[in-house]
């Protein structure tokens, strides 16, 4: 097994790059930390480059990574490499999934137009899964799904559903076409509890502090709201996305 001693490794040097968006894009590989988002990685078979194992951990045998490559690392090096503030045992490099082409037919489906923070889009990434929906479709200026702090918000949710990077003005028009409603998310629009549970459907949240682009609103078959009975002026768009995902479905 290969030893790394020294942060200054050039592995370690390039493997660092991977906590940036464009190192990410360069090099179309990304990293993961934890015992818990390598075992979904193994379980949603994504290729692995190398697994990072410190000093101290020995591989899991039911992780079955006989084909990986692991590299032993000292904690020093660990700790640099590491987002966290408590760095777990394990690490791995992975291969970028390339984008998908999600058909936007017969199915549910969840549009994000530029949520922005990595907490709420890993939320949201893993309500979509828990609901079980078809797909995501992420707009630009989105948040990159595979900075940490969304892998982490995900809890390894992002590795078993489809996402696509997309023009929403065309994946609304491309639902639309194929008989599979969207409803925006407007305070303009009616409240959510007086439309029925959908067999398909799109559901368009957006942005944190400025909503769904108008725009994109006046494209959508229908726009729906939650009141707020208290004196909140809004909810989180992680929580709202999931109490609508949950009324829409119907089971």
């Amino acid at each position: 097994m290969e030893r790394i001693e020294s942060p200054k490794n050039p592995k370690i040097k390039a493997w660092k790059k991977l906590h940036t968006k464009r190192g990410r894009e360069k090099s179309a590989l990304f990293m993961i930390e934890g015992r818990h988002l390598i075992e979904e990685a193994l379980k949603a078979n994504l290729p692995f480059v190398e697994l990072i194992v410190r000093e101290d951990e020995e591989i899991p045998k039911e992780w079955k990574a006989a084909d990986v490559k692991p590299v032993e690392v000292t904690e020093r090096v660990m700790k640099e490499l590491s987002e966290t503030e408590t760095p777990q045992g394990f690490a791995a490099v992975c291969e970028l999934p390339e984008n998908v082409n999600l058909p936007l037919e017969k199915g549910q489906y969840l549009f994000l137009d530029r949520i922005q923070d990595p907490g709420n889009l890993g939320t949201i990434i893993r309500t979509a899964h828990a609901v079980g929906v078809d797909g995501i479709v992420l707009s630009e200026g989105t948040a990159d799904p595979y900075n940490s702090k969304v892998l982490r918000s995900t809890q390894g949710s992002l590795f078993h559903i489809p996402i696509q990077k997309m023009d929403l003005h065309e994946a609304i028009s491309l639902s639309k076409e194929n008989d599979v409603p969207v409803f925006g998310t407007s305070f303009d629009g009616s409240t959510y509890s007086a439309i029925e549970p959908q067999g398909s459907f799109a559901l368009l949240v957006g942005n944190e502090g400025q909503g769904v682009d108008p725009a994109l609103l006046a494209e959508t078959d229908q726009n729906i709201y939650i009141p707020l009975y208290g004196g909140a002026e809004s909810l989180n768009v992680s929580v709202a996305a999931g109490i609508l995902l949950y009324h829409l479905k119907l089971v």
